[in-house]
């Protein structure tokens, strides 16, 4: 504390102006259509879905509903893949709804290649919507809340990964006073791209806030407002949630696309674990069965 307070003394005592300032374009891509792993982590994180429930939903899709005058028909393709490979009759389809919605400007110059991780078997595509053209909005009332929570996220997944980039301006700002340089980062999204349909869930529950900068000049003079020191401590790795289990599973290689969901009931009916608020504790009987 004593250190950190000699700083912001000093840094209070000087006269700050702005040093450099420098625009760059920063391209973010879309992910991947899903595959077993990565359905059962995201419709954890945004449905709040556990694996088991997101597969028999997947299922009753892949099985086939009645969908008005279509009949009985399949929403989407096998849903235990470890593949992100897609078929071009359905990169072909996704490319003319997204010109037709979004126009030419959002379509890459031809259709991405995702590649697969080097363990998968790739005996089937990736989990995709089975016609492009049946957005979740028209046979919505032909769905239960559930299957349409489901069908939505595989068929935005699908689209965005269709996409263009999206585009950012990033800003930075590198301010001086006395002795001490002082950076400041903004970013500004130029042109949604894929996030106008699709944002990936993420397994942080705080994301950080996106900062505005004002526009600055070289040699401008900067008034300091405030200085706030803060105390950090060294924050434990958070226990596993189903979503962060998964992904290690899949990292780790243990189990294949059809084992994630019953390995995580397996370790739950066994008193292994305990869920409390969506986090996996350990039972004192898991700790001894480990030892």
């Amino acid at each position: 504390e004593e250190e950190v307070l000699k700083h912001k003394a000093a840094l209070e005592a000087s006269k700050a102006h702005v040093k450099s300032v420098e625009r760059k374009d920063r391209k973010r891509s879309p992910q991947p259509p899903f595959t077993t792993s990565t359905l059962q982590q995201d419709a954890s994180r945004k449905l709040g879905f556990n694996a088991r429930r997101t597969m028999q939903i997947a299922q009753q899709l892949y099985e086939g509903l009645e969908i008005g005058p279509k009949g009985t028909t399949g929403l989407i393709t096998y849903m235990r893949t470890d593949s992100t490979r897609v078929a071009d009759s359905a990169a072909q389809e996704a490319r003319s709804f997204i010109e037709g919605r979004f126009g030419k400007e959002y379509l890459p110059a031809k259709p991405p290649v995702y590649s697969s991780k080097k363990s998968a078997q790739d005996a089937h595509e990736a989990i995709r919507p089975s016609e492009a053209n049946l957005n979740p909005e028209a046979i919505k009332s032909f769905l239960s809340n559930d299957q349409f929570k489901v069908y939505n996220l595989i068929w935005r997944r699908f689209m965005a990964s269709q996409m263009q980039a999206a585009l950012y301006n990033q800003l930075t700002v590198v301010t001086e006073a006395g002795d001490y340089g002082i950076r400041s980062t903004a970013t500004q999204l130029v042109f949604p791209g894929f996030t106008a349909i699709y944002e990936e869930g993420k397994d942080e529950v705080k994301e950080k806030e996106q900062t505005t900068l004002p526009d600055l000049k070289v040699g401008e003079v900067i008034q300091l407002r405030e200085i706030l020191p803060e105390q950090h401590f060294t924050q434990p790795p958070p226990r596993y949630n189903e979503a962060t289990l998964i992904k290690l599973l899949e990292e780790k290689g243990i189990g294949r696309p059809s084992t994630y969901a019953p390995i995580i009931e397996t370790i739950l009916d066994r008193k292994y674990v305990e869920r409390e608020q969506k986090q996996f504790h350990p039972t004192e009987l898991g700790k001894i069965v480990v030892d």
